[in-house]
């Protein structure tokens, strides 16, 4: 009998292209308390937010970033309510409900994105039941820390050697080497191939990504 197995999938960058909303919540936070917007607001998408703004702007006093915290917050929420949700990157689908379909495959999802964040996600694209274990950064230090994989882990009694974290940041690759799981890099998403160091497998389009996650599951090295 195979052993079960484990897909952990990050979400904005790797099945959600969120980069507007990101980039537009990020400019309002940072206008509403009179500071300049940082050019680099991608690089810190997969950190909790409280973590990555006192990346982007390490220098505020602690009240100044715990306001742009906030307005982001309620500017993501604002933004979202009045459009259309950040669309899935081509083939996300697919790729999903072919693993979903197998017996031996379970998924999961382990984002820095809120409780509210993700529960509308997948809602939005009826997502709620294929993801049996739900890490988010309401209940987690961010990443890279590897809390949400180990909660993973234990929540479906999979084992490390068995699951591979699926990401496109070098947040992603070092929560999953730090948890001992495989790590699968995608390289369309906010962090580029060059980030990718710690991935033990990359690849560049979902197409790709059935025959990537089956050789690093046949690989107990």
């Amino acid at each position: 009998m195979s052993a079960l197995k484990l897909a952990l999938f990050d979400v904005d960058g790797t099945l959600v292209d969120s980069q507007a909303l990101i980039r537009q919540s990020m400019t309002r936070a940072f206008q509403s308390v009179n500071q300049p917007v940082p050019a680099n607001i991608l690089s810190i998408v997969g950190l909790s937010l409280p973590q990555a703004v006192f990346k982007l702007a390490p220098d505020l006093d602690a009240a100044t970033r715990d306001q742009v915290v906030e307005t982001y917050k309620q500017s993501y929420f604002d933004l979202r309510a009045g459009g259309a949700p950040s669309p899935l990157y081509d083939g996300a689908m697919e790729v999903i409900s072919q693993l979903a379909g197998r017996d031996d495959v379970l998924l999961g999802i382990a984002t820095g994105k809120s409780r509210r964040g993700l529960d509308h996600m997948l809602e939005a694209f009826d997502l709620n039941r294929i993801f049996v274990t739900q890490q988010c950064a309401d209940n987690h230090p961010s990443k890279p820390h590897p809390s949400m994989v180990l909660t993973a882990l234990a929540e479906t009694g999979v084992e490390a050697r068995d699951a591979i974290m699926i990401g496109d940041t070098s947040f992603d690759m070092e929560m999953g080497r730090a948890a001992g799981v495989k790590t699968l890099g995608v390289t369309w998403g906010y962090h580029g191939a060059e980030a990718l160091t710690q991935a033990h497998r990359v690849v560049t389009e979902y197409t790709q990504m059935g025959d990537a996650l089956n050789e690093l599951w046949a690989d107990k090295a």
